[in-house]
């Protein structure tokens, strides 16, 4: 059996989601809508499909039993709520919305007409993130002590020029932060566990935008751990991005898809296995362009979706998963922001 998947926007993303269907055995594709229907129609002759003109009559078909959202940042609200009432399942590109009022509404309207909701964070499926979870869950790194992320990408003006919406509040809800890191936000999160409180420094230094392209936090979570968090779009040619993760029985670093450093002092024969198989590689990942992502990532999550609505199992994430990135991200804005410590709420 298959789900039927619509994807609404027709840009780079849609093209990502629709590729990352193309061999899978769980979902197939049925069609692309945009507002700009010329846009939807040539990826739907991209990849044979339909293009719909009008989004009831998109949400009308019942062929779509589930919806992608690869719309600007702070639209995806306007076309998730209108697909959940409508009772299509949904995967949502990162981030689920801009603001945390935005993404408990996505939530509860998802809630109340008992469909799926599955934030975009590919990278929980790859291989070195799945091997340091099991290492934190099964107690190897001891205490943790510092849990940190560095992204020194590169991101060329006119990747913001030629866009009506990257780079700004109120579509693209942040820069370099909200946009490109946050899915190393959600690792920290995943693997770490939630922060305690935060301090920031953000500033725009060498693009023309509203939003920052560099900013450093450090960040206390509530393991009693520390951490810190550096991100740009700056840092030319652009380099692969770094977690690191140490505790006072071992450490793990990884970039994109490989390990950089995997010592435990409970060392295990599977160890060596691990550091041959997932060496350091030269694959910057996106660090130098968004086109350089590879769409193996989206493509389980996608099956890990149709496969929760054929079969009625739970998510491999959901919806509130996709919450605690942006309570991070928001709580480091207004860090910086302000100029003080910012402090979650427990709950």
């Amino acid at each position: 059996m298959t789900v039927g998947f619509g994807i609404i926007g027709a840009g780079m993303i849609a093209e990502m989601h629709a590729r990352s269907m193309a061999d899978l055995k769980n979902a197939k594709l049925i069609g692309f809508y945009d507002k700009n229907f010329a846009a939807a129609q040539k990826r739907a002759e991209e990849f044979g499909v339909k293009a719909y003109e009008n989004f009831d009559e998109f949400l009308a078909d019942p062929q779509i039993r589930a919806v992608t959202i690869a719309t600007p940042s702070g639209m995806h609200g306007s076309v998730a709520i209108p697909a959940a009432r409508a009772g299509k399942h949904i995967l949502c590109e990162k981030p689920l919305e801009i603001t945390l009022e935005k993404c408990d509404e996505i939530i509860r309207v998802c809630d109340e007409n008992n469909v799926l909701l599955s934030p975009v964070f590919q990278s929980r499926f790859s291989k070195p993130v799945q091997l340091v979870r099991r290492a934190m869950q099964e107690g190897r790194f001891g205490r943790m002590v510092l849990a940190s992320a560095q992204m020194r990408w590169y991101r060329s003006a006119s990747y913001y020029s030629g866009s009506n919406w990257r780079g700004t509040w109120d579509l693209d809800g942040g820069g370099a932060l909200m946009n490109q890191a946050i899915h190393m936000i959600d690792l920290l999160i995943h693997i770490n566990g939630a922060p305690e409180e935060v301090f920031a420094f953000s500033g725009t230094l060498t693009h023309s935008i509203e939003v920052e392209d560099n900013l450093c936090a450090t960040v206390k979570y509530r393991n009693g751990s520390f951490g810190t968090i550096e991100v740009s779009t700056s840092c030319a040619p652009g380099f692969p991005r770094r977690l690191e993760f140490s505790g006072s029985c071992g450490t793990v670093a990884f970039g994109e898809n490989y390990i950089t450093r995997w010592d435990f002092a409970d060392s295990r024969p599977e160890d060596e296995i691990i550091k041959k198989e997932l060496q350091h590689t030269s694959d910057a990942g996106g660090g130098s362009s968004p086109m350089n992502i590879n769409a193996n990532g989206h493509s389980s999550q996608i099956s890990d979706l149709a496969d929760a609505i054929l079969t009625g199992r739970p998510l491999y994430l959901d919806g509130k998963e996709g919450r605690r990135a942006i309570e991070l991200i928001t709580g480091i804005y207004e860090s910086a922001r302000t100029g003080k410590p910012y402090f979650f709420k427990r709950g």
